[in-house]
């Protein structure tokens, strides 16, 4: 009979932490619905960080990844980093990343949180009638990857690896 120590159980899981939030290139398996099964993406009006308007509408034409999210959500603040660096290097390809918080404490909460790490995407700040056009947002980090014409392409429930991501944001830019 194999037994562990505490020690040997929490290295046992680090590890298997570590291999499974892995940010190394890896082949990713396409996530994305084919495109006779995306429904339209709920449009949505909300406020920026500066008090603007801002409506899911404004990007049609862009590829987004609008991710619902919270300060004090572990995997969020995994993925934050991510999301920063494909901002940058898609932006300029019709790309564009909203954050979506949803943070009870609001803005107060947010807004060190977003200038802490240096977020360069739009943040705006959530609410549950946004959470239930999306079909209930009931775990964050949840991310929706929407196409070029508004449709949601993929829908991510939890911490999806950095390669599935990349690989989803490189195919629906690369279509027509």
């Amino acid at each position: 009979m194999l037994t562990y120590s505490r020690r040997g159980w929490a290295a046992v899981l680090l590890l298997a932490m570590l291999c499974a939030c892995s940010t190394q290139r890896r082949t990713a398996v396409s996530s994305l619905k084919p495109d006779k099964d995306r429904k339209p993406a709920p449009d949505f009006t909300l406020k920026d960080a500066d008090g603007r308007t801002v409506r899911l509408s404004d990007y049609r034409g862009k590829v987004v990844l609008l991710n619902f999210w919270a300060t004090w959500c572990g995997p969020c603040k995994f993925e934050i980093p991510w999301f920063i660096e494909l901002e940058q290097q898609n932006k300029d390809r019709g790309f564009a990343v909203l954050g979506i918080a949803m943070d009870e404490e609001g803005w107060k909460v947010v807004k060190p949180f977003v200038s802490e790490l240096k977020v360069n995407y739009r943040t705006l700040m959530g609410s549950d009638v946004v959470g239930q056009l999306y079909g209930g947002v009931e775990a964050l980090p949840t991310t929706f990857m929407i196409d070029r014409t508004g449709k949601i392409a993929a829908v991510h429930v939890g911490l999806a690896g950095k390669n599935v991501y990349e690989s989803d944001i490189q195919t629906l830019l690369a279509a027509p």
